[in-house]
């Protein structure tokens, strides 16, 4: 039904789809922890699973990178959620160590980058066609290859991501763009950007390019989707389609498809 977009009767199944879509933000991606939660169910498992597979990246870390940027790459790689889940989610390298600067870290980055382990997003500074020519090379955010391994770096209980509370506001924003973006990873979309004016009052959190024309995509945790940047875009734009990922069920407005994060 979702592949068809048969939107009709999947809007009648909206709850059942937000639980399995819950589970998924738990479970994540990767295969073996995923076929333990189909056998079992058992959520301690899973979670001990994902914590293997973290070390294992940690040791690759000292067998693989070269030497004397095996620290560094330990600090990019552990600054990562709590980078995601600020309200700037922009990569800052003072983040890692006072007064650090891009030329510190560049390589770590590009390390753990080229071996697949993080997706980096650069900033565009105009939403426009061709967006390569609007790249900002020095801004950009730094994604996991897995939501679920990012779950599991920071320990978060399984009723957190389950269960619809407010314990988890602060990672819902993070979490659910880390979803949204291996999502599209997986589909093999590129360029993948995002967009935020000089002085904050435009901000898109994904901006791609779709059959040809350039698609704004907004992220929303929820259901509470005011976005006054993209209203005001599309305000301006009569022939700009925009889409809206979020917790509601699917609806279509003139310009804005408002798809339910499900669907992804």
């Amino acid at each position: 039904l979702l592949e068809e977009h048969n939107f009709e009767i999947t809007n009648l199944l909206h709850e059942k789809y937000v639980d399995l879509l819950r589970q998924y933000y738990y479970v994540g991606g990767m295969p073996e922890a995923v076929k333990k939660y189909v056998e079992s169910g058992a959520l301690k498992e899973v979670r001990r699973i994902q914590k293997e597979i973290l070390k294992g990246y940690e040791r690759d870390f000292s067998k693989h990178s070269p030497k004397e940027q095996i620290e560094r790459i330990k600090m990019v790689w552990k600054s990562i959620p709590s980078q995601l889940f600020k309200d700037n989610k922009k990569f800052i390298y003072g983040a890692l160590r006072q007064g650090s600067r891009a030329k510190d870290f560049e390589i770590a980055i590009e390390w753990l980058v080229d071996s697949g382990l993080l997706y980096k997003v650069p900033r565009c500074t105009k939403p426009a066609l061709p967006l390569d020519i609007y790249e900002d090379f020095s801004v950009f955010k730094l994604y996991l290859l897995d939501i679920g391994l990012l779950g599991a770096m920071v320990n978060v209980d399984p009723a957190q991501i389950l269960i619809n509370n407010q314990i988890f506001s602060e990672y819902k924003g993070g979490m659910t763009e880390e979803y949204v973006l291996q999502e599209m990873k997986s589909r093999n979309i590129s360029p993948i950007y995002y967009h935020k004016t000089d002085d904050s009052r435009l901000e898109l959190d994904f901006v791609i390019q779709y059959k040809g024309k350039l698609l704004p995509i907004e992220v929303k945790a929820e259901g509470n989707v005011r976005a006054n940047s993209l209203m005001s875009l599309l305000k301006a734009n009569p022939d700009l389609q925009a889409v809206r990922f979020s917790m509601l069920p699917y609806k279509k407005q003139e310009q804005l498809f408002c798809v339910p994060l499900y669907v992804v």
